[in-house]
């Protein structure tokens, strides 16, 4: 099947954010928001929810599934201008011979891409992929945590890739996240990543979150933590007043340009 590109449109793409920052939206709304016939918004609906975007239901369609994430394929296409935004970001913040930790997820993908032309740089990683984008700069020294490889997406989990980031203190762990409660609740899907996230936290002297817009408000199973543990959240949009109102009382660094 090669309609992948077509799942990733504006209007999709569009659907998908304000589905997951809404919750249950109806296809009246979409229809009258977007100019467009309901029978184009349902076909929409249709294709999102069998690509496991967003949840149809009778009338509207809601978020996806708070127990299983969105295929790795399709994530690392989706919102990809704003991800290369933020680890450009992320890039311009981060010094020559730093050391860090850079966990599972597309969006932390990007960021290795973008250190790319930076100098001595040591990095962690439980992803495979970070690990060989970033270990084609010779100047870099890239260990990859052991443990259990997730064929899906090139992720480490399990109690070996814990115990091995625990001998370690990074400078910056720069982590993604499947979403953010507007309370400010640090949500993932799966628990083992869960561990392994909630490791690097710990082993960091200041831990940066990169997280795109769709984040905001997305239901996902397992609680990790708190934004109130993050020094800094690197997205490309304000976040909804309620989660602004959390970051400004407790002093989170806010990059969003």
């Amino acid at each position: 099947m090669n309609y992948s590109r077509k799942a990733i449109s504006n209007r999709h793409e569009n659907i998908i954010s304000l589905i997951n920052k809404n919750g249950f939206v109806t296809v009246e709304e979409m229809s009258k928001l977007y100019n467009v016939t309901p029978q184009t918004i349902r076909r929409d609906i249709n294709f999102l929810d069998n690509e496991g975007y967003v949840s149809r239901y009778h009338g509207g369609a809601g978020p996806s599934s708070s127990v299983e994430n969105v295929a790795y394929r399709h994530r690392k296409e989706l919102l990809l201008e704003e991800k290369k935004k933020i680890a450009m970001n992320v890039a311009s913040i981060i010094p020559d011979k730093s050391s860090l930790f850079i966990n599972i997820g597309t969006t932390t993908e990007y960021v290795a891409n973008a250190l790319c032309d930076h100098k001595k740089l040591r990095i962690i990683t439980n992803n495979l992929n970070v690990a060989a984008i970033m270990s084609k700069n010779e100047g870099f020294e890239v260990i990859v945590a052991g443990g259990i490889v997730r064929s899906k997406d090139g992720g480490i989990t399990g109690e070996s890739a814990v115990q091995f980031i625990k001998q370690f203190k990074m400078d910056i762990g720069i982590i993604g996240i499947s979403g953010i409660d507007l309370d400010g609740t640090l949500l993932d899907f799966d628990f083992r990543e869960v561990h392994v996230a909630r490791t690097i936290i710990e082993n960091s002297r200041k831990v940066f979150l990169v997280a795109d817009h769709s984040k905001f408000g997305r239901n996902a199973m397992v609680k990790l933590g708190s934004i109130r543990e993050i020094d800094t959240l690197i997205t490309d949009q304000k976040p909804p007043k309620q989660l602004m109102e959390v970051i400004l009382e407790n002093d989170i660094n806010l990059i969003t340009d």
